[in-house]
């Protein structure tokens, strides 16, 4: 049965949607990977397929949580790395959730991911950069959240209050919920009010920050462009996510 871990925090630019596709496609490596796509940009859909999001219309998670089967609406990336997509109409989520949906509504993606929890190792699941619907239904249904962290004031605002989310979550929810640790990512080395933000999380969250801190390279930015496939900056991109991975796995 497949772990399912989350990516959070409620702040766009803190390397959410890049590190969860790369820890997807690092992950599928050596196991059977679904990645999960709840942010209607569409941004980690475009990442690991290369595609225009509307490529996907009408075949996405929407429809996937409409039904709650994700069978339908899974697109492989490659054999041991899948996806369930997203598109702008997913922002049509909670209308759905208050005026048609009758149950639980935090629990839908949990409900839709048990139909295909058995055929994977790990899921992965993007969030959108805000706590609404989609953040709760995804904490809800993950065994692990990984808080990214982007050395900024706002960013560090940010860390406290959706550190308070996952704690309603877990007592509301999902009691089995973790925290897998807090991912400092963006890090600009130069900067000397980044550096003393990556000491602070240290300090104010002792034994939550993973090991490995993620700097700002150019090569991880270009993914964007250039995909997994045929990027002759790939191992470049990628090299400081290996140990992440390696962190996160001994974690959940």
């Amino acid at each position: 049965m497949a772990k399912i871990i989350s990516f959070g925090i409620q702040k766009g630019g803190a390397a959410k949607t890049t590190s969860s596709g790369i820890v997807a496609h690092l992950l599928s490596k050596k196991y059977k990977v679904l990645a999960v796509d709840l942010d209607s940009q569409g941004n980690l859909t475009e990442l690991l397929t290369q595609q225009d999001i509307y490529d996907f219309h009408g075949r996405t998670v929407l429809e996937a949580l409409m039904e709650r089967d994700a069978r339908p609406y899974i697109h492989p990336v490659t054999d041991t790395l899948h996806i369930l997509t997203a598109e702008d109409l997913l922002a049509t989520f909670p209308r759905y959730l208050y005026t048609e949906y009758r149950g639980n509504r935090s629990l839908v993606l949990r409900e839709t991911l048990e139909t295909v929890r058995d055929s994977y190792d790990y899921i992965i699941v993007d969030t959108p950069p805000a706590l609404g619907d989609q953040t709760i239904n995804a904490l809800s249904a993950s065994d692990a959240v990984v808080i990214m962290f982007e050395t900024s004031k706002f960013c560090y605002s940010a860390l406290g209050r959706f550190i308070e989310t996952v704690g309603h979550v877990q007592d509301m929810v999902n009691p089995d919920l973790k925290i897998a640790g807090i991912l400092r990512t963006i890090v600009d080395v130069r900067r000397s009010d980044a550096r003393a933000f990556v000491e602070l999380i240290e300090e104010e969250y002792p034994g939550m920050a993973f090991d490995t801190v993620i700097t700002r390279k150019a090569a991880t930015g270009r993914l964007t462009i250039h995909g997994f496939k045929e990027n002759p900056e790939l191992n470049q991109a990628l090299e400081q996510y290996e140990g992440f991975v390696k962190e996160l796995i001994s974690r959940v």
